[in-house]
């Protein structure tokens, strides 16, 4: 997509006076990790969103407070982390409202004048996903009680809009019947060859294929985000218009999306905002995706409710950076689980509460959507992994894991067993006993007492799968790529 010489250029400003507060765009990828050329990944093209990163300012260290899609939208959505306000069981409250005195950033938005948008005509599905794990529609007023609409419209922000905050939700990067399609229908593919897996993958041509697939669909959303920046332009918005990105979790492959590694909860965060950040800015301190939250607001001049614990960073003089990110996995689907963890700039300790649930829990999701875990298992039971690929298969986690992330970036070796780290050891246990000590965690109270429902939809569908489709199943567990969305036919009518 070729773009206009400078997005903020003069000629494309408005003749108003610009308002004194910027209006936010708030665009959120589904299921990716820091997977751009921007931070160095090999084989893919973001030309829109390096360019983001080059006239505004990249993140290198956010981290989600967990690394499934609902809880952690409730807590981007919030301000504050899912397990304070019992949001922590994905997609498990969703007829519940939002307990008191939480309220969506949108309503404090509202109310100080801004108009808050869902959506946009220039991305796939029109960008309305919301999928918080609280009681939402989409649209109409709020009190929390009998009306809980997030948003005054659905549709592309206008001038006549201003300030307003938009949220638009990118769903190509999430695992999708449209994969192989997107991949057949780009001019130039990502090439097999030049892409780099993480050692923890086995090098198989399936899995080469995957994560290409995967390079392709976010290729195609980093078009959209350069469409939208044309809309600004046209617009005339450009010259008082802060733009975020980030991921909403990490990728979708193993020890990802769902787990608190970091392709699980290490995501891409680039923020452009001429007037605030020099261009090419990279910024290593440690932010939380519940910081965005608290800095929407902030920037929108709204004083931050006391139960926000996110902290505003975005056009902060002084913004003060956390020591450490609590995040949390908790009930995803039919597997009950509780991990915790804390990550410094250096460090990530993980709390298995419950080790006897092994990372390859037989999960109906990771079943349909993870090409690479069907040809991992055949290898793994022919004895043909090595050691890193065979971490994901052990019987069991241990209770304690300790990574140094700047000798270990893939956290493929445990330190927590060795005598040598007992110190860091113990600093980050440190931290977790001061979160939990000054934090309701909502997810170690029902401990031992939840019951997961085995009849979700993703289980069903693999049974069903298996039993009325044998070729088909046979087909995806060689590794393939498979439109395993249009198998829900097996179970409805």
């Amino acid at each position: 997509m070729t773009l206009a010489p400078l997005w903020g250029s003069s000629a494309s400003a408005t003749t108003d006076p610009a308002p004194v507060r910027p209006n936010i765009i708030w665009i959120m990828a589904e299921d990716i990790g820091t997977d751009l050329a921007c931070y160095g990944t090999a084989g893919v093209r973001t030309p829109n969103l390096d360019r983001m990163a080059a006239e505004g300012a990249l993140f290198t260290k956010a981290y989600c407070s967990n690394p499934i899609c609902s809880p952690n939208r409730s807590a981007m959505m919030v301000g504050a982390h899912q397990n304070e306000f019992d949001a922590q069981h994905h997609r498990s409250n969703r007829n519940k409202p939002l307990l008191g005195p939480y309220k969506p950033i949108t309503y404090w938005l509202r109310e100080s004048g801004y108009t808050c948008i869902l959506g946009s005509s220039d991305v796939r599905g029109r960008g309305q996903k919301i999928d918080c794990n609280f009681k939402c529609t989409a649209t109409g007023p709020y009190d929390g009680e009998t009306q809980f609409g997030l948003f005054d419209k659905v549709g592309d922000f206008e001038a006549n809009d201003r300030p307003f905050f938009n949220q638009i939700q990118l769903n190509v990067t999430h695992r999708g019947d449209w994969w192989n399609q997107i991949r057949r229908d780009s001019e130039n593919p990502v090439s097999m060859d030049a892409i780099q897996l993480p050692l923890y993958l086995a090098d198989t041509p399936q899995i080469r294929y995957d994560w290409a697939a995967y390079l392709d669909t976010i290729e195609y959303m980093d078009n959209e985000v350069g469409r939208l920046f044309e809309r600004l332009e046209r617009e005339g918005l450009v010259d008082n218009t802060i733009v975020i990105f980030v991921g909403d979790n990490g990728r979708c492959n193993l020890r990802g999306k769902g787990y608190l590694h970091e392709p699980g909860i290490h995501v891409p965060l680039i923020i452009w905002a001429p007037d605030i950040y020099q261009p090419g800015t990279v910024i290593e301190g440690l932010v939380c995706t519940t910081d965005i939250a608290a800095s929407v607001l902030n920037l929108a001049g709204i004083e931050l409710p006391d139960y926000v614990t996110g902290r505003p960073f975005i056009g902060v003089i002084d913004p003060q950076y956390r020591d450490y990110v609590y995040s949390a996995r908790d009930i995803w689907d039919e597997i009950d689980e509780a991990c915790r963890s804390i990550t410094t700039k250096r460090w990530k300790y993980i709390r298995n509460y419950m080790p006897e649930v092994p990372w390859e829990a037989d999960q109906a999701y990771l079943d349909l959507n993870r090409p690479a875990l069907h040809v991992m298992r055949q290898l793994n039971e022919e004895g043909r992994l090595d050691a890193n690929q065979q971490i994901f298969f052990a019987d069991q986690k241990p209770a304690e894991e300790l990574y140094d992330l700047e000798g270990d970036p893939q956290e493929l070796y445990n330190l927590a067993p060795l005598p040598a780290y007992q110190g860091t050891l113990e600093d980050m246990r440190g931290h977790m006993a001061e979160w939990q000590a000054n934090h309701r965690d909502y997810g170690l109270e029902d401990l031992g007492q939840r019951t997961p429902d085995p009849n979700m939809r993703s289980v069903l569908v693999r049974e069903a799968a298996q039993s009325q489709a044998p070729e088909l199943w046979q087909r995806l567990e060689s590794g393939e790529l498979m439109e395993t969305q249009s198998w829900k036919r097996f179970i409805e009518p």
